[in-house]
């Protein structure tokens, strides 16, 4: 395979095992979030946006003859069984931050694959492998939105029902900084929204219920 036409996730992910690559080096490599490699990885089928495209074919291009034979390998149907069972794919567990000040809360915009191409969301980041929930939760909300937060309790966990990755929830209390859009690839803004807004920009139905009542308390 000499040439990738249209970049899927599953074509990604092959590629990130004929790099023999953990999701955080991917993720490095072509300067995006590890989310978004976990994306790729619970929705093969997913097909990335022109800029990630971009990011694909320059990785491939560049990539040595080893890797672009490895990966042709792995392309084929054989290969596809082996990316199932490559070290390479870790068990995914994402870190939400509800990032609480006074009567706000603190949400980003993501580029999607959605009808409207945009979803609001809590910040959230990948939880390493050995890292603690906690301390990837304080860390990547100031990677995503330049605020300093602290964990004030677990909130729970689930596999969430549209991606199918296990999110672990956190209550947070707002420390310092001002609220900016830190990820400008994979996110559109930042924002502090009123508490009872926010269902207005995510369903209630995609909102953990422990939030809801969380958001529900006095400030």
């Amino acid at each position: 395979m000499d040439v990738v036409e249209i970049w899927s996730g599953q074509h990604a992910c092959t590629l990130q095992a004929a790099l023999r690559m953990t999701n955080e080096a991917f993720a490095e490599r072509l300067g995006i979030a590890q989310r978004t490699v976990a994306t790729w990885h619970t929705n093969p089928a997913v097909v990335p946006r022109a800029e990630m495209q971009q990011l694909l074919d320059e990785v491939y291009e560049t990539a040595s003859p080893a890797v672009r034979r490895r990966f042709a390998l792995l392309a084929s149907s054989e290969g596809t069984a082996a990316v199932a069972g490559s070290s390479a794919v870790q068990p995914l567990r994402v870190a939400v931050a509800v990032v609480i000040r006074a009567d706000q809360t603190l949400l980003v915009c993501r580029r999607d694959d959605d009808a409207s191409g945009l979803t609001w969301q809590f910040p959230a980041g990948v939880i390493k492998p050995g890292a603690r929930a906690e301390t990837a939760t304080v860390r990547e909300t100031l990677d995503e939105t330049g605020v300093h937060c602290a964990v004030v309790r677990n909130l729970g966990d689930r596999l969430h029902p549209v991606t199918g990755v296990q999110c672990e929830y956190f209550l947070c209390e707002f420390l310092a900084g001002e609220a900016r859009n830190s990820d400008v690839l994979e996110n559109v803004d930042v924002l502090w929204v009123a508490k009872t807004a926010v269902t207005r920009l995510i369903p209630a139905d995609r909102i953990f219920p422990p939030i809801l009542a969380a958001l529900e308390e006095a400030p």
